[in-house]
């Protein structure tokens, strides 16, 4: 038990890695995840609207893509773009590794985000559109205004699943070799558990993973069970959308 302890719990070790895990490693873990998100929902967004598109010349790039950078391995995506992107990208981001990262990072994020919001989108009903175009709406508005904030909603806990496999994920950034301030919370662990043959600076990184990853998936969970709730409604108070509902129904002329 003794021999356990000081192999997994070392309170010397730990002290010594946390002021680099959360100076450095935390700042850089959270910076790799949010731009990786923020860029992966972008694009995720377009490749959603593609591929429900009719035109063939949208929706099978848009499909091609999504099986592409889905079905490969996060670490696969991450070497090929990092060190092969890094020797035609040199001229733009010279030697640094963590522009090629973040992309890596963000390619992979849309494959998943785009499949997250068209299911969304095709899991609201068909009528709500069909109101929306009765109300004067054009095609482009009724999706922009109606169809898609309905579908972002309903898929929101999927969403924050996404950005808490990004925090992991960001792990995987580690084998593009990056400098000393660039760590993220696993190469700060792993350098000083390399240097030491001991795992406790491991384990202190995987504890500062647990700090952010378990509040956002109780979060899933609360918002999953608001989402599925709804929010109570007075019988004097009209439903958000009763009118598009109405009109859908026949029983309000627009």
């Amino acid at each position: 038990m003794d021999q356990f302890f000081d192999t997994f719990l070392n309170w010397e070790y730990i002290w010594q890695v946390f002021p680099d895990l959360l100076k450095t490693g935390l700042l850089n873990t959270l910076i790799l995840a949010v731009t990786s998100a923020l860029i992966g929902t972008v694009l995720g967004m377009v490749l959603a609207v593609m591929g429900l598109s009719t035109k063939l010349w949208l929706r099978w790039p848009a499909r091609v893509y999504t099986d592409i950078f889905r079905g490969l391995p996060a670490i696969l995506t991450i070497l090929v773009i990092g060190q092969g992107f890094g020797t035609l990208a040199r001229d733009v981001v010279g030697t640094n590794p963590y522009p090629l990262g973040i992309l890596a990072l963000s390619l992979i994020a849309a494959a998943y985000i785009g499949e997250i919001f068209r299911s969304g989108i095709q899991s609201v009903d068909k009528g709500q559109l069909e109101a929306s175009r009765a109300l004067g709406m054009s095609y482009g508005k009724a999706m922009l205004l109606v169809i898609i904030p309905q579908g972002v909603r309903r898929v929101l806990p999927a969403l924050v699943n996404q950005f808490i496999a990004l925090i992991k994920d960001s792990s995987l950034v580690y084998f593009l070799g990056l400098l000393s301030e660039q760590r993220e919370l696993f190469r700060i662990g792993q350098d000083l558990a390399a240097n030491t043959g001991n795992l406790s600076p491991l384990v202190a990184a995987g504890f500062v993973y647990l700090v952010i990853t378990v509040p956002l998936t109780h979060l899933v969970n609360y918002i999953d069970k608001k989402l599925r709730t709804g929010r109570k409604v007075r019988a004097d108070e009209p439903d958000e959308g009763d009118e598009l509902d109405l009109v859908a129904s026949g029983k309000v002329v627009p």
